[in-house]
């Protein structure tokens, strides 16, 4: 089954690219600085002992809470294989979701329950995706579900809301956390969980699984930049400035006819009033995400991008629409 993305595709990057949600304000500069000053000739710490520490001290946590991982999909298939290998036998996934949780429990034969009382394994992400909004199900998720893993990828570019689970409730499951897309660099791979409390032997079993030097020295600079003053207080003037882009493109959509639906990340989802011609807006350098593969079908995700993607985008839907 081949897996489907937003980003580049086989014609290489579109120029006005909204299929991805990377901030669209980035790259963050102090963190691209570190990756260019990033050590490639030498190998990082195999235990990335100072950038354990540096993250639970980010996150107010102990270290040995720290699960550092290649990637978020990354952790998604290992974590996975590690349920399966504790005699795990069935998921709970949200009715629409980032399609990794789903492949990784169909390789490890994985089933999907109805409920999450049912399951060995449960899957929430706050802001949602492709809606980006809260998960309706997450506190009975949480109380009922024997290990949950709260996505976050998204929660540093929530513009607006709050996320459903309050701080005890998300110290009682695991974090995953992928930066990239908060700083502009979804071309750097790395990301971390951070376990519940008193799970120092599921840490220690994740850690086992986990190939020998899981980030590279770019992860691990880029990593150590995202948890720095710095990359903070760019990340916090970002998002002033994605919800005025985000007003505008919801305005240029609904101009052409668009139906919103409400979110309060820096993408959201929308239908077009007909079929839209995705392979001549991609020959004209635009590019959206289906979500049909997210359950989600008539619909498309639009990551929010600065004004002149914006017009561009506009003039040529009002193109289609002349053609139609």
């Amino acid at each position: 089954m081949t897996a489907v993305h937003g980003g580049p595709d086989a014609h290489g990057a579109a120029r006005w690219d909204f299929s991805t949600n990377s901030n669209a304000c980035g790259p963050c500069p102090s963190a691209l600085a570190a990756l260019q000053a990033a050590d490639a000739g030498r190998y990082p710490d195999p235990a990335y002992t100072a950038l354990r520490e540096a993250i639970a001290a980010f996150h107010s946590v102990d270290k040995d809470r720290i699960v550092l991982a290649g990637s978020a999909s990354e952790f998604i298939a290992r974590f996975t294989a590690w349920v399966a290998r504790e005699g795990g036998k069935r998921v709970w996934l949200p009715a629409m979701a980032y399609g990794d949780y789903a492949q990784a429990a169909r390789a490890w034969g994985l089933q999907r329950a109805p409920d999450a009382a049912q399951a060995d394994l449960a899957w929430l992400c706050e802001p949602s995706s492709p809606l980006g909004e809260p998960e309706p199900f997450a506190s009975y998720v949480v109380a009922r579900s024997a290990r949950v893993v709260l996505d976050l990828a998204y929660e540093p570019l929530r513009l607006s809301g709050r996320c459903s689970l309050g701080p005890e409730a998300r110290d009682a499951v695991w974090q995953l956390w992928s930066p990239n897309k908060a700083l502009g660099l979804t071309g750097v791979r790395g990301a971390y969980a951070i376990a519940p409390a008193q799970a120092g032997a599921d840490v220690r079993a994740l850690d086992d699984l986990a190939p020998s030097w899981v980030l590279g020295a770019h992860a691990v600079s880029m990593l150590s930049a995202w948890v720095s003053p710095d990359a903070q207080a760019w990340l916090a003037g970002s998002l002033s400035r994605l919800s005025d882009w985000r007003v505008s493109l919801r305005e240029r959509l609904a101009d052409c006819g668009w139906i919103g639906l409400p979110g309060d990340a820096n993408f959201f989802c929308a239908a077009p009033p007909r079929p839209l011609d995705a392979v001549a807006l991609r020959a004209a350098g635009i590019k959206l995400r289906d979500t049909t593969s997210m359950g989600l079908p008539g619909h498309w995700r639009l990551g929010v991008l600065p004004p002149v993607a914006q017009e561009a985008l506009h003039a040529a839907l009002r193109r289609q629409e002349v053609l139609a």
